[in-house]
This record gives C-alpha cells, sequence and structure tokens, in this order.
C-alpha cells in the first residue's frame, strides 16, 4: 500500500515539475508589425496600460490597432468584435493548445493514483469496522478527486501561453 502511495505522489511531481508548461518564461519581446503571425487566430490576453485585462481571439492585426473577438467584457469593451488601440497594448499573452495527450494521461494516471489511495485508505479504515456502504464511498471520492486532480494537471500542461511584450 506503501508502494501505491508513493507512485501516487510520484505522478503528480513529474506532472507538475519545472520542465512542463507549468513554469514560469521570460516574455518574448517584439515590435507591433511582428505581432501578426505570433497572434492571430489564437486566445489571447491584451494587457493595457491602465493595467486592465481585455481577453477575447485576435482577428487581426492592423497598422495602429489589433482586431479583437471579446469573449470577457471588460470596462470600455464590450463582448463582440472591438478594435484595441496599438498605443494601449503592453504585452500579449497568447494561449495554444497542444493536444490532448497531457489530458488523457494526467486523467489515468490521477485515477489509478486515487484508486491506490482510496483502497489505502479503505485498507486503514477497516480497522475500525466501516459498512461496506461507507468503505466503497470512500474509494469511489478519492478516486474520483484523483481523476479531476489529474485531468487539470494534464490541462495546465497541453495549453502554453506565449508572453509577448510589446516594444515601441
Amino acid at each position: 500500500m506503501i508502494r501505491a502511495l508513493s507512485l501516487a505522489a510520484l505522478s503528480v511531481a513529474l506532472l507538475a515539475a519545472p520542465g512542463s508548461s507549468c513554469a514560469e518564461t521570460k516574455p518574448v519581446e517584439a515590435r507591433w508589425n511582428e505581432l501578426a503571425p505570433m497572434v492571430d487566430g489564437h486566445s489571447v490576453t491584451l494587457t493595457l496600460t491602465d493595467g486592465m485585462q481585455v481577453k477575447g481571439d485576435a482577428i487581426a492585426v492592423g497598422e495602429d490597432v489589433l482586431q479583437l473577438n471579446v469573449s470577457t467584457p471588460v470596462k470600455g469593451y464590450e463582448k463582440g468584435s472591438a478594435s484595441v488601440p496599438r498605443a494601449s497594448v503592453v504585452s500579449v499573452d497568447v494561449r495554444r493548445a497542444r493536444g490532448v495527450g497531457g489530458r488523457a494521461l494526467g486523467t489515468v494516471i490521477g485515477t489509478l493514483g486515487g484508486m491506490a489511495l482510496g483502497a489505502w485508505v479503505d485498507a486503514r479504515n477497516n480497522v475500525l469496522k466501516h459498512s461496506f456502504g461507507q468503505d466503497v464511498g470512500t474509494f469511489v471520492g478519492i478516486a474520483a478527486g484523483g481523476s479531476v486532480g489529474g485531468y487539470l494537471v494534464g490541462s495546465a500542461i497541453d495549453n502554453k501561453v506565449t508572453h509577448i511584450r510589446v516594444i515601441p
């Protein structure tokens, strides 16, 4: 049982390792005219000069504006199509999905780890003479928690965020 618990802990540690996309990276510096190939068609978060963040899908980068399909409305930018002036953009965070491998692997590892931990907890609780229903509930709850945790860690691995600092 200790081996199963150690395996679960090791799996979580490997998925959250600094080599994964969870690690902080140095921002890329780019001029306005270099933004188009990096942002067009991707989900972006723009940080403006006043500190406000505008989230949406980049449509096009023009001479003086970035056309954006705003997904989360904020003051001055309603949901839908909007033009963000070049002078007000400080940085752009571009989110790219890289497949489903991390989510699939994370879910499997999380489920197996949760099942192992649930079996260990149930074995320890049998000393207290719990009923079969309580043992099954504990096992299923811990296994489900492991599945959800594994999926969330895998989702973080699948999504890559590139931080772009716009230079004049």
